[in-house]
């Protein structure tokens, strides 16, 4: 009997150590498959370059493009830190707006009648076609991209709120109606804790699409940033500039998306989401 009672306690530690064991190389494998394929795709690219001696207009070698990387860092630094705001920008107002108006589409049916199906029609639209508007009514300057940034930001952030907000529980609202709770109390105990993945869904695509909207408007107005780098090495034909600059561009959207993951690991933590 006594044999029978300390097993269970015995057996713990190597279990609880398995676990952790499991997890550190599911943790391993997530990062080391994709830095092993990037690797290979880089080797392969340096390789093919180097066999066939393509020309470094057309295609610099990865070693070349790491090179003028180095190289050029004071200068890609500078033109980043304009792309990073602008985009930072747009997509916080993208996020405070875009929520600001799916919470009322989830509480008046009036405007979820009226506004919905707009800001879906709006969402089909390919909106790179209407950054010259923006040129337009707002100038050359950076309000003009940021509020393009905005512009493209804005809709995938309103669909995903309203729909997060929308999917409670229906047992779970009828148990605050039993209880007479206020709809702010509902907001704040149910709609908003079970939209939070939705939202957070909503907010990685629109942190991706507020970068695009600032490159595109370099493109087109700006005298500073990634997108008016890339284009003036284009005109030059410096290929290993133009790919060191969206290498840096790369970066710079990574390190905002991680911030919106972030977020998102801890706001779904405090919130008890698994």
């Amino acid at each position: 009997m006594s044999d029978l009672a300390t097993t269970p306690v015995a057996a713990a530690p190597p279990a609880r150590a398995a676990v952790r064991r499991a997890a550190i190389g599911q943790g391993a494998l997530r990062i080391g498959l994709p830095l092993a394929f990037a690797a290979a795709v880089l080797g392969a690219w340096e390789l093919l370059v180097r066999l066939y001696a393509v020309p470094e207009v057309i295609l610099p070698a990865p070693s070349a493009v790491a090179a003028r990387l180095v190289s050029a860092w004071p200068f890609l630094l500078t033109h980043a830190v304009p792309t990073t705001l602008e985009a930072l920008g747009g997509f916080l107002l993208a996020a405070a707006l875009g929520t600001a108006l799916a919470v009322l589409l989830a509480y008046s049916r009036l405007a979820r009648l009226a506004l919905y199906p707009n800001v879906v029609f709006f969402q089909l639209i390919p909106k790179i076609a209407l950054a010259p508007l923006f040129i337009v009514w707002l100038g050359i300057g950076s309000t003009s991209r940021l509020a393009f940034s905005l512009f493209i930001g804005f809709f995938p952030v309103v669909i995903a709120t309203a729909t997060g907000l929308a999917a409670a529980p229906p047992e779970m609202l009828r148990l605050c109606r039993a209880y007479s709770a206020s709809p702010w109390q509902v907001f704040t105990a149910v709609r908003f804790p079970y939209a939070l993945p939705f939202v957070f869904s909503g907010l990685k695509i629109a942190v991706t699409f507020a970068i695009i909207g600032v490159i595109v408007g370099e493109f087109i107005t700006a005298q500073a940033g990634l997108g008016y780098l890339i284009l003036f090495a284009a005109s030059q034909a410096e290929t290993a500039l133009i790919l060191a600059a969206i290498a840096a561009l790369c970066v710079v959207g990574l390190a905002l998306y991680g911030l919106v993951a972030l977020a998102e690991r801890l706001v779904l933590a405090r919130y008890g989401h698994r």
